[in-house]
């Protein structure tokens, strides 16, 4: 009959031993039970099975001599009734890989003889009978808290990896997050894990790139994630419909390219501030994108007009110029711009809209008349500072009448009273004009406008030293629905006229009278009249 003893250990009774501890001891073991342990001696066939049962339960680990069963199937190791063998065993057991500590597959490390060097301390040293020499320590790690089935020993579990908050989210909810990220955190959240790099580049998200900065490799960067986001549609990226890689100086012909050819479904292009670019690439994305409706190359001082690729227009000759689609056009700070490039954009640009040439100081009154041969249905315009326009573009200007709706020409030093009478005759939903600079216009054509243009709702007549209270009276009795008016510098204006204003247009949202001559009591009647107001002075009186 083979007869043993247990001694068992619970954490927390003495201090140095934070784990489970059981001992398998021999008969005649004579070593004391450790304090706070509990020493059992009863043969091992009086064990039941259901009590062996229980104590595999509580993950209690335990190895016999040869030719005895393993109370727990999970051990690793044994030890062997000679002290060689079990030397050997344990030389095995050290060998063998130390991070693989869990519960149910301890290390077989942490199964140790008592007879090893290592071992000889006040519990493990002992003097073996000659027929059971081995002693073997199970170590079980101390499992997190789970609710007891005793009232000293906790169940063992197998300890669980906290899941992060956000991993917590449906995968629709993660895809509207990273919905509001710019496309280089986008690309760095997809190296987070695999669920996250396979919800990154869902193709929803991918409906607009957006890159800046002046040092990042746009060419390449939009190489790799056009190849990536053709993967699904070979060499096709239909889900693609917005590019913005303003500010991008580092952006050339072959960047662009390169969305010509892989983004057929194009709506929107912006990159502006990127002059390395030439008419060569634009021509070829107005070609491939026959769906491209915006499109801003302001700052592109290489870009002389908008047209077609030669053969494109050989292929839709004699319409080719009813097949550009685009509608939004912004070439400010295109210096290099001249009445034929407009001719060109006119001509192949039929449907614009809204188009902007701010400082395209080459542009002259004939190119203005190019453009409203070609493109009626222009909404918006700009053309300020573009010095070589004057009263007669602005006749040219004027049939559009009607359809107008904003108009600037700041700074077009040629335009006089003449001009604005054109504007004010024929454009009467004239809603926004700038005509800040135009020192030729005064009091009669502020009159004009203000009678005939009604509905005005933001006037900028800053720098016209001609324009006084006079003009400034007629404009509050007529345009009641003023919320914007920039009078700065004008030096005829004094507090009386900022008065009627005040009493007449009450939805006044901002009002510039910055190096105008006006008291802190005009000022003030101005903020009582028109509480919403915000007032841009040069009063250091008044606050």
């Amino acid at each position: 009959m083979v007869v043993a003893s247990l001694e068992m250990h619970w954490p927390g009774i003495e201090p140095g031993f934070p784990s489970w501890k059981a001992r398998i001891l021999p008969l005649n073991h004579h070593c004391p039970p450790a304090p706070g342990s509990l020493k059992l001696s009863m043969p091992m066939e009086v064990w039941s099975s259901s009590e062996i049962t229980k104590l595999k339960s509580c993950s209690f680990l335990f190895s016999l001599g040869k030719g005895s069963s393993s109370i727990s199937s999970d051990v690793s190791s044994s030890t062997d009734h000679t002290p060689t063998k079990a030397q050997k065993n344990v030389a095995t057991s050290e060998d063998s890989d130390l991070s693989m500590r869990t519960l149910s597959t301890p290390s077989p490390a942490l199964i140790c003889p008592p007879n090893l060097p290592g071992f000889q301390n006040g519990r493990g040293s002992s003097t073996s009978s000659s027929s059971i020499t081995g002693e073997t320590v199970a170590m079980v790690h101390s499992p997190p808290p789970t609710r007891l089935t005793h009232p000293l020993i906790r169940l063992a579990s197998r300890p669980q990896k906290e899941q992060a908050s956000i991993d917590r989210l449906p995968d629709h909810c993660m895809v509207h997050v990273f919905s509001f990220l710019p496309t280089n955190q986008l690309c760095r959240c997809a190296r987070v894990c695999r669920r996250w790099y396979n919800l990154a580049w869902d193709p929803r998200l991918w409906r607009t790139i957006r890159l800046t900065g002046e040092t990042i490799h746009v060419d390449r960067a939009l190489k790799v994630l056009t190849r990536r986001l053709c993967q699904d549609t070979p060499n096709v990226c239909l889900m693609l419909e917005t590019v913005t890689v303003s500010g991008c100086r580092r952006l050339t012909d072959r960047g662009l390219y390169t969305i010509a050819q892989c983004c057929p479904e194009l709506r929107r292009l912006e990159v502006s501030g990127c002059y390395n670019i030439s008419n060569e690439a634009v021509f070829d994305v107005v070609s491939l994108c026959p769906n491209l409706e915006h499109l801003d190359v302001s700052g592109c001082s290489k870009v002389t007009c908008i047209s077609l690729t030669r053969e494109a227009s050989i292929k839709l000759s004699p319409l080719h110029g009813k097949q550009i689609s685009i509608r939004y056009l912004d070439m400010t700070d295109c210096f290099v711009l001249e009445d034929e490039g407009l001719h060109t954009i006119a001509a192949h640009c039929t449907q614009l809209t809204h188009l902007y040439l701010r400082r395209c100081v080459r542009l002259t009154d004939e190119g203005l008349r190019y453009l409203m041969i070609y493109c009626p249905s222009i909404k918006e315009l700009s053309v300020s500072d573009c010095r070589f326009v004057s009263d007669f573009g602005l006749r040219e200007i004027a049939k559009l009448e009607c359809r107008l709706r904003y108009l600037s020409i700041a700074h077009c030093g040629r335009v006089t009273d003449v001009g604005i009478r054109y504007i004010a005759k024929y454009c009467s939903k004239l809603r926004y004009l700038n005509a800040r600079g135009c020192e030729g216009i005064t009091d009669h054509g502020v009159e004009y406008l203000a009678k005939n243009c009604s509905k005005l709702k933001s006037l900028d007549i800053g720098k016209c030293p001609l324009v006084s209270d006079t003009g400034l009276e007629c404009l509050a009795l007529n345009c009641f629905n003023l919320k914007r008016l920039s009078l700065k510098s004008c030096e005829s204006i004094t507090g009386q006229g900022l008065q009627i204003v005040a009493a007449n247009c009450f939805d006044l949202q901002m009002l510039n009278v910055q190096d105008c001559e006006v008291s802190v009591e005009a000022l003030r009647f101005v903020k009582r009249h028109c509480k919403r107001c915000v007032i841009e002075h040069t009063n250091p009186a008044f606050f």
